[in-house]
């Protein structure tokens, strides 16, 4: 059995176990979902360069039908990281995401959604990166699983330490705002992973498209956690 398919597994016979990234009510609440592809033409390059502007596209999208979030980006191969030389580089860039957004206000509240323990946290302080950066490795039944967020606010890591307990549904930080997020409009960057492969406080969350299988097997779909459903999606 693959651990795809432990996780699946665990997932269904555990519901109780598994609770929210964000805030949100499943019979009230909507989701937007962005496309950050080739195919969105209404931010032009420029526009993402910018983050203030960025900002405020993301605002009006959301503000325009009362969304709660904009969600997106898992495998989606994006044209946006052309705005960082973190992910533009000379050989094949990295353009395939391998996470889960949530776009929203700063100061929205993050949460675990499994119980277990702090891998690793750092504050990943450069243009296009993650910003501060919290890590949680969780037993599942003898499966291990890290799940990684980034895009926080910088006092999310004030008091942290290795090993430390985190239980289900507890608050571990917040969106960060721009100027502390890694210079991008506020949102929180979920992934999975099943081994952290020796990275510490970090994981790549960009990859080149060429890699795409090797991430895929490591890095599982974020909505076996979030279970949103399609009607919830606009």
């Amino acid at each position: 059995m693959t651990p795809h398919q432990q996780l699946a597994d665990y997932i269904a016979l555990n519901p109780e176990k598994v609770g929210k990234v964000v805030d949100f009510d499943h019979k009230t609440n909507r989701l937007l979902q962005f496309d950050f592809t080739a195919a969105n033409q209404e931010l032009t390059a420029e526009d993402v360069a910018d983050t203030a502007k960025f900002s405020r596209w993301v605002d009006a999208k959301l503000a325009q039908n009362n969304y709660r979030y904009g969600i997106g980006g898992y495998m989606e191969h994006r044209t946006l990281y052309a705005r960082s030389a973190l992910f533009d580089t000379i050989q094949e860039p990295r353009r395939l995401h391998l996470g889960m957004d949530f776009w929203g206000e700063a100061g929205t509240p993050v949460y675990a959604p499994l119980q277990g323990t702090v891998h690793s946290f750092r504050n990943n302080n450069q243009f296009g990166d993650y910003g501060p950066t919290i890590i949680l490795q969780h037993n599942l039944n003898g499966l291990q699983l890290f799940t990684l967020y980034g895009h926080l606010n910088e006092a999310c890591l004030n008091g942290l330490s290795l090993g430390q307990t985190v239980e289900k549904n507890q608050q571990i930080g917040a969106f960060g705002n721009m100027t502390e997020n890694g210079n991008w409009p506020p949102h929180l960057h979920f992934q999975l992973m099943f081994n952290m492969q020796d990275w510490v406080g970090d994981y790549p969350g960009v990859c080149r498209y060429s890699e795409k299988k090797l991430y895929q097997y490591n890095i599982p779909d974020p909505n076996l956690i979030l279970k949103f459903s399609r009607s919830t999606i606009m």
